[in-house]
């Protein structure tokens, strides 16, 4: 199993949390558990985490993840088992899935992740096909997928309250695509499941509400076993009315750019770290690494060339950004090679089913990984994220489970974000106009 390397021994205040997860592990499984009792649980997510050795803490969550393909094969077992456990509960007599993928049919990587969440469900035992939403494809249209054979896109189609693909009609739809873009009609109102479901899209998505429920999600954990929920938590703001090209609402961003830095600095000097504090500025929706920048002084923000403005003001699908999340950098002590590295967790429905590596060689510590050079490392979390007992708290199983436990925390977080969103989305849908959707 590949292990990268933690470039520092881990301090203190980690050292300690890492003993009080070990410890406590029968009590967070059950408080885990129960945090589902009442919670519908996401079909799928991948939660991408920073190691600092002295903080260990979430710093994006995607409830339409995109790489499937960088898993270990070891554990495409716990995968297909975590996939139908998912399927069931929202369709205990699935036979078949419409799997609606993004329209990156010329990205490699991404046709990669397809093939290999296809390969998952179909292990399941479902009939998958895949409808694409892009308006060229019209009929069934075969694409090669280097290293996995290749895929038929199929154009997704309206009968009434149902949605078919050339006369297959499954009996849920699976989304691998984020809804950037806004909801197209042809999903809108149909009586089959949506996994994840529509409101989950960036279209409604705030990654500052996910970090609210995150943050109250994280102050219940770690009242429970008794730390400071910032080993687990970082400090985050919100801007609105950003105009990046026009200049405006730099004051708001500076202004809590320093608030931010400030209290890192407190806790910096509370624990006796060393390290420099650095803010991440980013889209607060949205994802592929788009609108994010790192600062350590406020006056980074007014003096933004032509070039970071530009790239600070759109994301993906062109749409322009106006509302910023500030939120604390958390350094990422590990490295693979003697390339910076953090750990993405994946998992299907409540279970951890593995994860990867980011490694980029051209970014340090305290940069966004998530950037064009960057590669994966496959890594099979250990037996899958179960700890040992018997092991020194930063023992490779062991620091894989602390990865687990906080991954599943932002899993809670995600849910209750979803559940708090709901309403005001269904509100929203019900006093559209109703609109033609393809047939």
């Amino acid at each position: 199993m590949n292990v990268p390397h933690l470039l520092t021994a881990l301090k203190g205040p980690m050292l300690d949390l890492e003993r009080r997860l070990l410890e406590a592990q029968p009590t967070i499984e059950h408080w885990l558990r129960s945090q589902w009792q009442d919670r519908t649980v996401p079909f799928y997510c991948s939660v991408d985490l920073r190691n600092a050795g002295f903080k260990l803490a979430p710093v994006d969550t995607n409830l339409f993840p995109g790489g499937f393909n960088n898993l270990a094969p070891e554990f495409t077992p716990l995968a297909v088992q975590a996939a139908m456990t998912a399927i069931d509960k929202a369709c205990p007599d699935a036979r078949g899935i419409v799997l609606v993928p993004e329209n990156h049919t010329r990205n490699t990587f991404y046709l990669q992740n397809l093939a290999a969440l296809a390969h998952i469900l179909r292990q399941v035992g479902m009939n998958v096909r895949i409808g694409s939403l892009l308006p060229e494809i019209t009929a069934p249209t075969q694409i090669e997928v280097p290293g996995n054979g290749s895929l038929v896109f199929e154009p997704i189609q309206r009968k009434g309250n149902r949605v078919l693909v050339d006369g297959f009609d499954p009996c849920a739809v699976l989304l691998n695509n984020d809804l950037s873009a806004g909801v197209p009609d042809v999903l809108r109102g149909i009586e089959q499941a949506i996994l994840p479901p529509l409101h989950a899209g960036w279209h409604v998505r705030r990654k500052s509400n996910h970090f609210a429920a995150y943050d109250r999600v994280a102050k219940e954990f770690a009242e429970l076993l008794g730390f400071d929920p910032w080993l687990l938590d970082p400090f985050f703001e919100t801007c609105g009315k950003i105009d990046f090209r026009g200049r405006q609402g730099e004051e708001c961003l500076e202004g809590y750019v320093e608030e931010i830095l400030t209290d890192v600095r407190a806790k910096y000097k509370e624990y006796g770290i060393q390290e420099e504090p650095f803010v991440i500025v980013k889209a607060d929706a949205g994802t592929y690494g788009m609108g994010i920048m790192s600062v350590k002084d406020p006056s980074e923000i007014r003096d933004l060339n032509r070039r970071q403005r530009n790239k600070m003001a759109v994301v993906k699908e062109g749409l322009e950004v106006h509302d910023v999340l500030v939120q604390e950098g958390v350094h990422t002590f590990e490295t693979v090679d003697d390339a910076v590295a953090e750990p993405v967790v994946y998992m299907l429905d409540r279970f951890v089913v593995g994860g990867f590596y980011r490694v980029h060689t051209e970014r340090g510590k305290d940069q966004n990984l998530n950037a064009p050079g960057m590669h994966f490392v496959p890594l099979a979390f250990a037996s899958p994220c179960l700890p040992d007992l018997a092991g020194a708290p930063d023992c490779p199983p062991n620091r894989f489970y602390a990865y687990g436990v906080v991954a599943r925390l932002a899993l809670v977080a995600a849910a209750i974000e979803l559940e708090e969103t709901e309403a005001a989305f269904e509100a929203a849908e019900a006093a559209r106009p109703v609109q033609a959707a393809r047939a």
